[in-house]
C-alpha cells in the first residue's frame, strides 16, 4: 500500500505507459477526493454507531464489523472541512492502514458523504504547497478525471494512529 501513495511523477521512472492504479472517488461537502484502492476493504451503509465518551469531533464511534471493533472517524471533521451531514448516500469506507512499526495493519472507518465510483490513472501530479483545502502533508498528489483534479489522501498521513492517539489524548485532557 506504501508505495501507491506515494506521488509518481514523470522522471522518477514512471511513465504514462506504466500499469494505472485504481483510486476510490468520494465527497467531503461540495468537494471530491480520492484514496487508493488497495487501502480499501471496503465500503458500508452508515450503520449504528456506538458514541464514546470524552473523544473529539473527528471521532464518530466505534461500530461492529463482524465480531470486531472499528473507529469510525468523521474524514471531513479530521480533515478540518465545513462538517458533513448524514445523508441517504453517506458511507462508512473501511479501510486497512498500515502501521509503521510493521505491524499488523489497523483496521478503520472513514465516514463519507458519497462514494462515486472507482477509477485508473497511472500518474498523479505533485500537490500544491498551497491553495488546497486541506493541509498539503495530507496530499500524495493531485489526479485528474474527466475535467476535474483532485486530491489524492495519504491515509497513512491523515490515519496515522500515533497522531490520532495524541489528538485523543490532548482533548481528554481539557
Amino acid at each position: 500500500m506504501q508505495d501507491s501513495l506515494q506521488p509518481r511523477q514523470a522522471g522518477d521512472g514512471f511513465s504514462a505507459t506504466d500499469t494505472p492504479i485504481q483510486y476510490l472517488r468520494f465527497a467531503l461537502g461540495t468537494g471530491s477526493y480520492a484514496v487508493a484502492i488497495d487501502a480499501v476493504r471496503e465500503i458500508l451503509q452508515v450503520e449504528t454507531m456506538t458514541a464514546v465518551p470524552l473523544m473529539p469531533s473527528f471521532m464518530r464511534g466505534v461500530m461492529n464489523l463482524r465480531g470486531s471493533v472499528v473507529p469510525v472517524i468523521d474524514l471531513s471533521a479530521r480533515l478540518d472541512l465545513p462538517g458533513s451531514s448524514f445523508g441517504r448516500r453517506s458511507c462508512v469506507v473501511i479501510v486497512d492502514i498500515d502501521d509503521p512499526e510493521g505491524e499488523a495493519s489497523n483496521t478503520m472507518g472513514m465516514m463519507v458523504d458519497a462514494v462515486y465510483e472507482v477509477f485508473e490513472t497511472a500518474m498523479l501530479e505533485p500537490s500544491p504547497a498551497f491553495g488546497t483545502p486541506i493541509a498539503p502533508g495530507f496530499i500524495s498528489g493531485m489526479a485528474r478525471i474527466d475535467k476535474q483534479v483532485l486530491a489524492v489522501l495519504n491515509l497513512d498521513r491523515v490515519l496515522a494512529q500515533s497522531e490520532l492517539s495524541q489528538l485523543v489524548a490532548s482533548h481528554v485532557g481539557h
